[in-house]
């Protein structure tokens, strides 16, 4: 295929990919974002592109790898990291620690607790708990989200039922 022929190819999918942008932005600005970058990777990238093979799902692939991609990057920015010379916000004394040995404790036993879920509720469970959100984790795993709910649902139900010690 031409340089010009997958160029228009690739144009060509912009209106059914659009939809699915929408999905997983949530947002009409930011599904034109990501749209504009999905296309402008994949022409940069014609290259890797093989003849014969659906361009659609090769386009998709590279529109949710780059929204997980500005997902993980927006968290991370998020993030605060003290930069002033004196430390001062870490040496801050408005927040004060209890000793967490019990903490550590607790969290052992928690994570233990999860440890032994089996894979298939463990995995939408901890992708949740990571801050992935329904949606995405449909997405990542190919299963409905309808799945996705009621395993976290059972998750859950199975990690209380483990952990009745923490229960007020």
């Amino acid at each position: 295929m031409t340089a010009p022929e997958f160029n228009t190819a690739v144009v060509s999918m912009y209106k059914s990919l659009k939809p699915i942008a929408f999905k997983l932005t949530r947002d009409s600005e930011e599904a034109n974002d990501l749209m504009q970058e999905t296309l402008l990777k994949a022409i940069a990238n014609q290259d890797k592109f093989t003849d014969g093979t659906n361009l659609k799902a090769w386009l998709y692939t590279i529109m949710k790898n780059t929204f997980i991609t500005n997902y993980h990057r927006l968290v991370k920015r998020k993030t605060f990291i003290d930069t002033t010379d004196n430390l001062h916000f870490i040496n801050s004394t408005t927040h004060v620690t209890d000793n967490a040995a019990g903490g550590k404790m607790a969290m052992d036993e928690i994570s233990d607790a999860i440890r032994n879920l089996s894979y298939e509720y463990k995995t939408p469970f901890m992708m949740h708990f990571k801050g992935y959100k329904y949606f995405e984790i449909a997405d990542i795993l190919d299963i409905p989200i309808g799945t996705v709910k009621n395993r976290i649902h059972i998750a859950r139900k199975e990690l209380k039922s483990k952990l009745t010690s923490y229960q007020p």
